[in-house]
């Protein structure tokens, strides 16, 4: 299959690959659109098997960053940036230098932050050779790890689908939250002072025994999370995790959680909805960190400080979008992925029109 066959490719507006001998950096960078604004999305580290799979990872991530920038109602189009690597045993300060110059390279039509693998710390030393980083500390415009706001936007999309979908508040409510690390660990404490009974599970077994310690959570293994008994299943870690195979173990009434492309295949979105299902788009409930992201990014283009006012404002905006999302999937009776996915093209679209009229 070659780059333009791939379902994943979608006309993208650009697929940039970077090679640094020296520090061993190979990165994909890849950028779906720009109509809305220029492309912003977090970089990735992961260990790869083949180039093939982190291309067809770049592309799917930066579609979905299309979407959710879109759905945020954020002047900014979609990208991802991916490291060939093992977080774990490969980070350099050089390695993440280089990153930086390849950035650099795209000409701006990029933003970049962190994302699983890679931590606000590695991106200072981008930063030392680009300007188009976005989720660091210590400068006025500065947003910080927008973990937390992510987990705020899961926490709250998730509450507004208890209530609709349950007719009750999450006080009592079992989760079963498969990852706890940031996004997954802050939005077991915000559940937990909720009143919600957490089931959890990590590859990371310490990150499972602090945040259990914490909020009393039923850990069980990182395989078995599909079969635990729960409300809501809320996937965290990596995409695909809702397949032909674990669809069948997962009894929860609703899926609403902060991994990005949860659906394996549009086929089990709409087997969701056809189980009578509630299933709130990723791209749309886990868009708070994004936004966190766009209000240093709007604060570095304007001279400004970061506006934390501005952030909570958008954040609210998000969660009316997803109540729109759950009430025309309901009047329109069709699965909620297809109706965000036309949502999100429809605002792309309209930018793109004003912008080759302009």
């Amino acid at each position: 299959m070659t780059l333009f066959d791939s379902p994943a490719f979608e006309g993208h507006e650009g697929v940039h690959s970077f090679f640094d001998e020296r520090t061993g950096l190979r990165t994909i960078i890849a950028v779906h659109s720009t109509a809305r604004g220029p492309a912003a999305g977090g970089c990735r580290m992961w260990p790869y098997p083949t180039a093939e799979l982190a291309l067809e990872d770049a592309l799917r991530l930066s579609r979905a960053m299309s979407y959710k920038n879109a759905m945020a109602d954020l002047e900014l189009g979609g990208g991802k940036a991916v490291i060939i690597g093992d977080s774990r045993t490969q980070k350099t300060p050089a390695l993440f230098e280089a990153f930086g110059r390849a950035v650099e390279r795209v000409g701006g039509r990029y933003w970049t932050a962190e994302d699983v693998g890679v931590s606000p710390a590695d991106l200072t030393h981008a930063r030392r050779h680009t300007r188009y980083v976005a989720g660091l500390e210590g400068h006025p415009a500065a947003s910080g790890d927008p973990s937390p706001v992510t987990a705020e936007g899961i926490f709250r999309g998730i509450r507004l689908c208890v209530r609709r979908g349950l007719s009750r508040d999450l006080d009592g409510v079992t989760v079963a939250i498969q990852g706890v690390g940031h996004v997954g660990a802050y939005l077991a404490d915000k559940l937990h002072a909720a009143g919600a009974k957490l089931v959890i599970a990590d590859v990371n077994e310490a990150a499972v025994r602090e945040v259990a310690a914490r909020t009393g959570a039923k850990v069980v293994p990182a395989a078995a999370i599909f079969d635990a008994q729960a409300d809501v299943f809320a996937p965290c870690a990596l995409g695909g995790a809702i397949n032909e195979e674990t669809l069948q173990r997962i009894s929860a009434p609703i899926i609403a959680g902060g991994a990005n492309n949860q659906l394996a295949s549009p086929e089990i979105g709409r087997e969701l909805f056809a189980q009578g299902r509630l299933y709130a788009p990723d791209y749309v409930i886990n868009g708070g960190g994004i936004i966190n992201v766009a209000g240093e990014i709007r604060a570095l283009e304007r001279g400004e400080a970061f506006d934390a006012a501005w952030v909570e404002a958008k954040l609210g905006r998000l969660m009316d979008t997803l109540d729109e999302v759950l009430d025309r999937a309901r009047q329109e009776k069709r699965p909620t992925h297809e109706v965000a996915n036309e949502i999100a093209r429809a605002r792309i679209a309209g930018a793109a029109e004003k912008k080759a009229a302009a």
